[in-house]
């Protein structure tokens, strides 16, 4: 999808050819969308494909008519009813006379841009447009974050009272998306420290409190996720010890079971042989009540063995 944009009188209205300081926003573009913008604007059509690839990592490129930028945003998928958070690319580039925005996606990040809701923005300012985008970026990265605690939360007090497979998998994959968001969150923070050193892109003297707040933001997110990621771990650490906890308790049932329930096998089974009439040596064996004495012995036996193996320090 092609969507092109330009501020009129501070008011953000969508535009339908480009023209100088207009935003071109590809979400999710096709093949005829691309090889149009990339005629029109001459950027490289590698380039404009790029952050097409979910795997396309975070830089800054320079070259002779344009800068671009790729940095991770946070995105939500649904897969079996449920969000699930990950990363994908977003490409900002910049050249004379406008900016690009391409995603896979039709992410999130951009719509206030698009609605006019982000104030003080403006497309002819292009440098304060990249530092909105990323400011915006962070505080999606803290949202989704706050978000993902809460569902750490949730999942906590499901697993206290049963232990399935499905909430298992769930911690495993939340502490994938932190580690995922991590690693996103470290890397804008390299392309941020390059982009400000761009003699290229025209600075203002009123966005240096913008870029405090962007550098903020995105160290704030990077820590909350490092301190996420670290009580994920450990919850999956204690939980891993309850369930091998709870396993040393079913054995240690069986094992008293089996050891009550071989004393009366034992009994029995030699009991059980075929003996000649009037052999003699098993006790009981031709009394009128042998049976039920045998019985009787067994049971006390299993009894005191019973007794005294859940008394047992070797049980406990």
């Amino acid at each position: 999808m092609l969507r092109m944009f330009t501020t009129i009188n501070g008011q953000v209205e969508q535009i339908s050819a480009p023209e100088n300081g207009s935003w071109l926003s590809l979400a999710d573009p096709t093949d005829v969308e691309l090889a149009t913008v990339a005629q029109e604007t001459g950027v490289d059509l590698a380039d404009l494909r790029a952050p097409l690839d979910d795997e396309e990592r975070s830089r800054v490129d320079v070259e002779e008519d344009y800068t671009m930028i790729i940095v991770d945003i946070p995105t939500v998928e649904q897969r079996s009813g449920r969000d699930w958070y990950e990363t994908i690319p977003l490409s900002i580039i910049i050249t004379q006379n406008m900016i690009i925005t391409v995603c896979m996606q039709d992410t999130p990040v951009l719509h206030p841009f698009m609605e006019g809701t982000i104030r003080g923005f403006n497309t002819f300012m292009r440098s304060r447009f990249i530092l909105q985008i990323l400011y915006r970026n962070a505080t999606m990265y803290l949202r989704y974050l706050r978000i993902i605690d809460r569902e750490t939360d949730k999942l906590e007090l499901r697993l206290r009272h049963a232990m399935q497979n499905q909430e298992i998998i769930m911690l495993m994959e939340l502490s994938k998306t932190l580690v995922y968001f991590t690693t996103s969150l470290k890397s804008n923070e390299i392309v941020m420290e390059k982009l400000m050193t761009l003699s290229r892109i025209k600075q203002y003297p009123e966005d240096e409190d913008l870029l405090e707040d962007v550098i903020t933001e995105n160290k704030q997110a990077i820590e909350m996720a490092n301190i996420y990621s670290g009580v994920l771990s450990n919850m999956t650490d204690a939980f891993g010890s309850i369930v091998s906890n709870n396993l040393n308790n079913v054995m240690r049932i069986f094992t008293i079971i089996s050891i009550t329930l071989s004393i009366p096998t034992l009994i029995f089974s030699m009991y059980g042989m075929n003996f000649q009439d009037g052999m003699q040596g098993m006790p009981l064996s031709d009394s009128r009540w042998g049976f039920i004495v045998i019985i009787a012995i067994s049971l006390v036996l299993s009894a005191i063995v019973t007794w005294f193996l859940t008394r047992s320090r070797l049980f406990k």
